[in-house]
C-alpha cells in the first residue's frame, strides 16, 4: 500500500476552501482498504474529486484513494464488475472491444465507478436510462470497523423496518450482522434523487450504500449492469427563440419518446436526452470564443438552445434519409424517425435554424458536446477569477434542483425571478428532458454569494413542494446550503432517522465525517 503526501490532494472540484489531511493512502487490494479504515482515525475516500459539493474534500482525515484500484475484475454478457478507481471512460473504452455499453454514465466521464455510485450520479442520459442505481447489481463495501459486506441485488431486503446486512463471510475481519434502521420517510418521485440516504418501505440493501457519499462504507468493487450500444445515434442542435417555445419542443419530444418506448415503433422518435443551456449561457459562449472555436453560430434571437441526442434503427442510412428529406417532409422519407422528428420541429418553425450531425460524423458531434461542456466551465472559471481578483471568499454558488417535467417551466421562471429580484448576474442550464436544470450565479462580489445561496434555499423549498428534489446528482458533501436543503426536504425527524442509519454501521463517525451531516452530528 503506496503513502504519500496528501497536498495534491486537499480539495476537489467545487475548490472547497480549508482542505487538510491526516495522510493519504494508495491500496491496491480490499485487505489494504481494510487495514488503512482500521488504522486510521477518520478516513475520507476518494475517486477522482470530482464532486461539485466538497464531498471529496479532506478536513484532517485519512484519505483513502482508489486511484490504484483500477483493473476490471470480471465480465459477462450482460455485467462488468470493477474496482472503484477505475473512470466511466475507461470502462466504455474495455466494454466498446466487446460491443457493449455503460448507459447511465455521467456527463464527466472522468468520474471513478466508485464515484457514481456514491453520489448515484446521473446525466444527459438519464431520461431513457435512469440514474446509477438501476445498474448497480453488486457492490463489495468494507465498513467502519474494516468488515466487508458483499452485497448482490435482490439478496437482502427490509423487514419490519429493517435491514440485516451480512459482514465479513470470506473476508479477513469476519463480523456477523449489522441491522439497519429503515428511515420512514418518503423519497421524490423524481428520476433523480442524490438526497442523503435511500429509504422505502421493502427495499434492497443494496441501495442504502449508493447515494452514501462514502459515509456508510468505502466501495471495493462494484458489478454493473450493461447492454449493446445504440446503433446510430444522431445529435441536433435547435436554436429556440423563446423559452416557452424551448419547453414546448422539449415535451413535444419527450412524449413522442416515451410513446416509441412503449409501442417499440421502429419508426419512431427516440429522444435519449435533451439538453439545454439558456440565453446567458449562450452569451458566456460567445465571450470565450467557443462558437467560434467550434464553427457554430446561434441567430442573433436565440433565447434557449436544446441539444438533442436521438437514437435511430440499425437498418437506417441516416444520412441518406436526411438528404432525401430534403426539407420536403412530404416525401416517404419523412415517416422515419428522423422524418418524424424534423416534422415535429417544423411544426416549431425551427427547421430551418436546425444543425443535425448524422451518425459517425464523430467530428460535428464533438463539437456540439463542447459547447454544452463549455457553459459551466466558463461560469466556474469566473468564479474562480472573481475569488483571485475581488474577494478570496467567492465560491461556487449553483443549484441542481430537478422536479417533474409538467413543472419545469414554473420552476425556471422561479429561477429567474429569485436571481434577478437580487440584482445577481447567473447562468441556468442543464438536463432539460429531466426536469434537472442548474441555476448558477456568476459573481461579482461576496454580497453575490450570499444572496444567491439565500435564493437557493427559497428554491429548494418551491422545488419540494412541486414535488421534486432539490438535490439531483450532486449529492449534500460538505456544502452547508445542501444541508440545509437536505433538512427543509425531510426535516429534523428524517435527518435524525438518517444519523440513526449512520449509527448502526459508523457508531464513531470514522467514515466521510462532516459530509452529508454537520461534523458534530457525524458522531
Amino acid at each position: 500500500m503506496k503513502v504519500m503526501d496528501p497536498s495534491s490532494y486537499l480539495e476537489d472540484a467545487a475548490h472547497f476552501p480549508g482542505g487538510h489531511a491526516a495522510g493519504i493512502v494508495f491500496p491496491q487490494t480490499i485487505d489494504e482498504v481494510t487495514v488503512a479504515i482500521v488504522a486510521a482515525s477518520t478516513v475520507l475516500p476518494i475517486g477522482a474529486q470530482s464532486s461539485l459539493t466538497g464531498g471529496a474534500t479532506p478536513f484532517g482525515e485519512t484519505i483513502v484513494s482508489t486511484a490504484r484500484m483500477t483493473r476490471v475484475l470480471a465480465e459477462t454478457a450482460s455485467s462488468i464488475t470493477v474496482q472503484p478507481g477505475i473512470t466511466i471512460a475507461a470502462i466504455q473504452q474495455h466494454l466498446a472491444r466487446r460491443g457493449a455499453w455503460f448507459p447511465p454514465a455521467p456527463t464527466f466521464t472522468g468520474a471513478c465507478a466508485g464515484g457514481i455510485v456514491a453520489t448515484n450520479a446521473a446525466g444527459a442520459g438519464t431520461f431513457k436510462y435512469g440514474s446509477t442505481r438501476e445498474w448497480v447489481e453488486a457492490l463489495t463495501v468494507v465498513l467502519a470497523d474494516g468488515s466487508v459486506a458483499q452485497l448482490q441485488r435482490g439478496q437482502a431486503r427490509a423487514v419490519a423496518g429493517a435491514l440485516d446486512i451480512g459482514v465479513g463471510a470470506g473476508c479477513s475481519r469476519p463480523g456477523g450482522f449489522r441491522s439497519v434502521p429503515v428511515p420512514t420517510y418518503k423519497m421524490p418521485d423524481v428520476a433523480k434523487k442524490s438526497a442523503g440516504y435511500f429509504a422505502a418501505p421493502g427495499m434492497d440493501a443494496i441501495d442504502l450504500f449508493i447515494g452514501s457519499e462514502g459515509t456508510l462504507g468505502v466501495i471495493v468493487e462494484v458489478t454493473f449492469r450493461v447492454l449493446s450500444p445504440p446503433p446510430n445515434i444522431a445529435f441536433a442542435m435547435v436554436p429556440c427563440g423563446s423559452e416557452e417555445q424551448a419547453f414546448q419542443l422539449t415535451g413535444r419530444l419527450r412524449d413522442a419518446s416515451l410513446a416509441t418506448r412503449v409501442s417499440r415503433d421502429g419508426a419512431g422518435i427516440d429522444a435519449r436526452a435533451i439538453e439545454s443551456i439558456d440565453r446567458r449561457g449562450i452569451d458566456v459562449l460567445l465571450e470565450d470564443g467557443v462558437t467560434e472555436r467550434e464553427s457554430v453560430r446561434f441567430p442573433p434571437q436565440t433565447a434557449m438552445v436544446l441539444f438533442v441526442q436521438l437514437e435511430l434503427p440499425a437498418d437506417v442510412d441516416a444520412e441518406r434519409a436526411y438528404q432525401q428529406i430534403g426539407g420536403d417532409l412530404n416525401r416517404p422519407a419523412a415517416d422515419s424517425a428522423l422524418g418524424r422528428f424534423c416534422r415535429l420541429v417544423s411544426d416549431e418553425g425551427l427547421l430551418d435554424v436546425t444543425e443535425m450531425a448524422m451518425p459517425g460524423d464523430l467530428r460535428r458531434v464533438q463539437q456540439l458536446t463542447a459547447l454544452r461542456e463549455a457553459v459551466p466551465a466558463g461560469v466556474n472559471h469566473r468564479v474562480a477569477l472573481a475569488a483571485r481578483s475581488v474577494d478570496s471568499r467567492i465560491t461556487k454558488t449553483a443549484a441542481d434542483m430537478v422536479v417533474p417535467f409538467r413543472h419545469l417551466p414554473e420552476m425556471n421562471a422561479a429561477y429567474r425571478h429569485g436571481f434577478e429580484s437580487r440584482g445577481l448576474d447567473y447562468a441556468i442550464w442543464g438536463h432539460i428532458s429531466d426536469g434537472n436544470l442548474h441555476p448558477n450565479v456568476i459573481p461579482r462580489s461576496y454580497e453575490d454569494v450570499e444572496r444567491g445561496r439565500e435564493a437557493i434555499l427559497e428554491f429548494g423549498r418551491a422545488v419540494a413542494r412541486l414535488g421534486g428534489c432539490p438535490l439531483a446528482e450532486h449529492g449534500v458533501g460538505r456544502n452547508a446550503v445542501k444541508q440545509e436543503l437536505l433538512r427543509d426536504l425531510f426535516g429534523d425527524t428524517g435527518l435524525e432517522q438518517m444519523r440513526a442509519v449512520k449509527r448502526a454501521l459508523d457508531p464513531k463517525g470514522k467514515l466521510a465525517p462532516g459530509v452529508i451531516f454537520p461534523a458534530i452530528m457525524s458522531a
